[in-house]
């Protein structure tokens, strides 16, 4: 660490990660189940289809989604013309996990009848 100037490790990677966000035209978001270093570097912190929402407000061509796969999922959906990155892809939500949509469509093969009912967690900070 040179502490006359300030370079310790998180500080380049912080400075690293701000660069390559304004090369690539990225807009990062976390959710607020991230860690606080996580958190400070985003643009937008929140509920999943709050931050959704307002990547598909900016102009940014790419979007860095902290969270879950599904929170991704959801912003490609809002925004198709964007790529949409999530930094680690193993990221899923257990709750999420107990409804693949395989076993939700048999489900509803077998009781025609019923009625799929789901929701979205919207809070916004």
């Amino acid at each position: 660490m040179d502490n006359a100037t300030g370079n310790t490790p998180e500080n380049n990677l912080v400075k690293k990660i701000l660069f390559l966000k304004k090369k690539r035209e990225a807009v990062i978001l976390a959710h607020v189940y991230q860690p606080g270093e996580i958190q400070d570097i985003a643009d937008f912190t929140g509920d999943s289809l709050f931050l959704s929402q307002q990547a598909a407000k900016t102009k940014a061509k790419v979007i860095v989604f902290c969270g879950v796969q599904f929170m991704a999922e959801t912003a490609s959906i809002l925004s198709p013309e964007k790529i949409v990155l999530l930094p680690e892809i193993k990221a899923g939500c257990p709750l999420a996990d107990m409804a693949p949509a395989d076993k939700v469509k048999n489900k509803i093969k077998e009781l025609h009848k019923a009625v799929v009912v789901s929701y979205v967690n919207y809070q916004q900070l």
